[in-house]
């Protein structure tokens, strides 16, 4: 297959500078390679994502001068296709039900931020059944069965990014103690984890190389765990140096004074966004 990448940004906020260098670097390399660039909304989160935000990020990336092949694919608009995953793993015996705060879930189910840290789940809820579940109860990896069930063959991925080039193979130790049993679902409120939602959407969109920040680079694992266990292909990935600002920070939805939508403002062209983030 040839090369196939996306960009996949979550409406919920405006782009700034680096959401412009993942974008375009993505969209250069599928073109130098006569390959396809795809955009994904991962826009899951029902109450944080606005139609606004969508169509903002359409216009700048327009304006980046980008195009990209086929429909905008919304997560949104397929929620249901999620679920036969879910089904199939609860069916391996590798789901449980978890009741722990809301507040708990709900920052378990975006997608990890550098700088926030991971909280690796305790196992409160460990013990419990899929029989036990109740409405509200979010679903559970349970990685110690999901990593048995390799039998001590591990997948591994393929890098092709400057920061980590080569194959990588999962290593258990460090799944459960950095990442552990990851929420996968939120039952009632049709909210699917950024972990799971994204890695079946690369199979659905037919992904072959992920372009991303660094920043996801740690979390490539329980991607890799999940599409091996559900019997698909493994993309390869290319994780990136971020954009950051003059203390190093690297840059957030919060960061409207480096928003696209703002320097546009100020009069500056694609070409000076360009030299900006070093493309």
């Amino acid at each position: 297959m040839s090369f196939r990448t996306r960009f996949a940004p979550s409406p919920t906020g405006p782009l700034h500078l680096g959401h412009a260098y993942s974008a375009l670097l993505g969209h250069d390399m599928a073109r130098a390679r006569g390959g396809a660039f795809l955009l994904r909304m991962e826009d899951t989160d029902l109450q944080r994502s606005k139609p606004e935000w969508d169509a903002q990020i359409l216009d700048d990336l327009t304006w980046l001068g980008l195009s990209w092949d086929g429909p905008v694919l919304r997560q949104s608009e397929h929620l249901g296709t999620y679920d036969p995953a879910l089904d199939q793993l609860a069916a391996m015996g590798l789901l449980y039900p978890c009741s722990c705060s809301r507040s708990q879930i709900q920052a378990a189910l975006a997608a990890p931020q550098e700088g926030v840290t991971h909280e690796v789940y305790p196992g409160t809820c460990k013990h419990r059944s899929m029989s036990s579940r109740r409405p509200g109860d979010a679903l559970r990896l349970h990685l110690d069965r999901a990593l048995a069930h390799f039998g001590g063959l591990y997948p591994d991925f393929e890098e092709t990014g400057p920061l980590y080039t080569g194959t990588h193979r999962i290593d258990p130790d460090h799944a459960l103690a950095e990442i552990g049993d990851v929420v996968l679902s939120r039952k009632g409120e049709d909210i699917v984890a950024y972990f799971l939602a994204s890695a079946l959407d690369d199979i659905r969109q037919e992904i072959t190389d992920v372009v991303r920040g660094e920043d996801l680079f740690g979390f490539v694992p329980i991607q890799v765990i999940l599409l091996s266990l559900l019997g698909h292909a493994i993309p390869r990935y290319h994780h990136h140096r971020l954009i950051r600002d003059e203390e190093g920070k690297r840059l957030a939805k919060r960061d409207d004074a480096r928003s696209i939508a703002t320097y546009r403002d100020a009069g500056k062209t694609p070409d000076d966004i360009r030299i900006m983030i070093g493309l």
